[in-house]
């Protein structure tokens, strides 16, 4: 599932490409016709996101809401667009470019009301500027579940996935399935820096590398995908050596390595 630096990226790109201009909304698919129709020719006024949602807010005040899930996708091609390639929900043309939207789990035009209420269930983001760290640090310390999976947990903190989870345990020192209370401020605090710092590049990057290129020996946009983390589906830790440990926490599997992240007493 893309995790937040996607989509945040994607709010970038899209509010450059498509803002403050109409744009030809269609369903080449034909499951979105009816809300294709009532944008279509409408102009964007904003793109936001929070942490995995997507909006895009019409001059009519219709909201589209966007949240990708396993398999969704945007495709970025040029206006005007060749045929659509495969089973196409969305399409919105720009006077320079056209984005297609495929496999999404919500796909919808909704009011600004509804956005309140998408965004009123979801932690804070630690790539938005209004993010609030301390309700992040409060909710953890006060809870008995293991921070990996809290680390999951959208209404704790917005736009985390299972390669960021894995990722900022480790760059934390802290195992995958400490208790939340069992941390300290600082502990947790320190998550919350690293989520902030390593999504950042994420968007910058327009991909995970959490691994620092400096140990590597080669620069950022050299650095391989199987080097890219250092212990996310890893047989060993990309910095020691020693073989990780995969523990199964909110129901699927994380990375640590046990040199760097000992196990909790």
């Amino acid at each position: 599932m893309p995790e937040g630096h996607t989509i945040h990226r994607l709010a970038r790109d899209q509010r450059r490409d498509l803002v403050g201009r109409p744009v030809r909304a269609s369903s080449p698919q034909g499951r979105f016709a009816a809300g294709a129709a009532r944008l279509d020719g409408q102009v964007p006024l904003a793109t936001d996101a929070w942490g995995k949602h997507l909006f895009h807010t019409f001059a009519s005040g219709d909201v589209l809401h966007v949240h990708l899930g396993l398999i969704g996708r945007f495709r970025r091609r040029t206006s005007p667009p060749p045929e659509p390639v495969g089973a196409v929900r969305l399409r919105m043309a720009g006077a320079a470019s056209t984005w297609d939207l495929s496999g999404p789990i919500v796909c919808a035009v909704v009011t600004p009301d509804r956005v309140d209420e998408v965004v009123g269930a979801l932690g804070p983001d630690p790539l938005r500027p209004d993010a609030d760290a301390e309700a992040f640090v409060a909710t953890v310390a006060r809870r008995a579940a293991p921070i990996g999976a809290l680390l999951l947990d959208q209404r704790v903190v917005a736009g985390i996935g299972n390669v960021y989870r894995a990722e900022l345990c480790f760059l934390a020192g802290i195992h995958p399935a400490t208790p939340g209370r069992d941390l300290t401020v600082e502990q947790i605090t320190r998550l919350w820096d690293l989520a902030g710092q390593q999504l950042r590049l994420g968007v910058r990057r327009n991909r995970i590398v959490t691994v620092d290129p400096a140990e590597l020996g080669v620069p950022p946009s050299r650095v391989r995908r199987a080097d890219a983390t250092y212990v996310y589906h890893r047989d060993r830790c990309g910095r020691c050596g020693t073989p990780t440990e995969v523990v199964a926490l909110a129901g699927r599997r994380t990375w640590a390595c046990p040199a760097e992240q000992p196990r909790p007493g």
